[in-house]
């Protein structure tokens, strides 16, 4: 019998799940705060529940982004700590992706472009297709406006996926539209699928998927931008 473990903090709402004889079973965390405390609490508290030893994992899966900086370097540390300490492999799932079988168990389709808010007035997106019972990424995960992942969506004649705090323009108001977030029960749901086909990985390979390589403009930078 597999038992997996999974963990989502890539954005505000933070999940953790565990499946167990079948079933998986989940906590939710609020607010970006109770990551770095919250976590391992939520994680005993599911093991607890289902009467489950850590030594009894098979892997654990995490949300590897993109999302909050602090968010993703948050899962994949505690990840990679209970993983080396139990010599257990770890299953990274993209965070849109997540977002992507959220949407399916909503609705039965079969294109999605997921996205997540990235601030600074761009989101992070990814399309992704079903094809059978496995998803094939077909524009990978990309970091820019709004705008441009909406006429992709419009272009193809997509079902949008939408996080939190996205809202979209008047005029593509009429695009089919889904509102889902990254949630551990979904990463769990692929993890389980990837780990029964031998992708899992050891947990020293373990890394956040990063899209925007630098958040802050230095004080030159600041000063030029308001010159021009």
């Amino acid at each position: 019998m597999t038992i997996l473990l999974a963990i989502e903090t890539s954005t505000d709402l933070a999940s953790v799940a565990l499946l167990h004889n079948h079933h998986i079973i989940c906590r939710d965390l609020s607010g970006v705060q109770t990551h770095s405390y919250g976590l391992l609490p939520a994680l005993q508290e599911l093991l607890q529940e289902a009467g489950v030893n850590l030594n009894q994992l098979n892997a654990i899966a995490f949300g590897c982004g993109p999302g909050a900086f602090t968010g993703v370097r948050t899962a994949c540390g505690v990840v990679q700590g209970l993983a080396f300490g139990l010599q257990i492999p770890v299953l990274p799932v993209v965070s849109l992706l997540a977002m992507a079988e959220a949407a399916k168990s909503a609705e039965q389709r079969l294109d999605f472009v997921c996205c997540l808010d990235a601030r600074m007035n761009e989101v992070y997106w990814a399309h992704y297709r079903l094809e059978g019972e496995a998803w094939l990424e077909i524009q990978a995960p990309s970091l820019s406006d709004l705008t441009t992942a909406l006429a992709y969506a419009r272009e193809a004649k997509l079902t949008l996926v939408l996080g939190q705090g996205l809202a979209l323009p008047d005029a593509d108001e009429g695009l089919p539209t889904i509102l889902v977030m990254p949630h551990a029960q979904f990463a769990l749901q692929i993890a389980e699928k990837n780990y029964k086909q031998g992708l899992a990985i050891d947990a020293a390979q373990a890394q956040p998927l990063y899209l925007r390589n630098k958040v802050a403009q230095t004080t030159a930078e600041r000063a030029l931008a308001r010159e021009t």
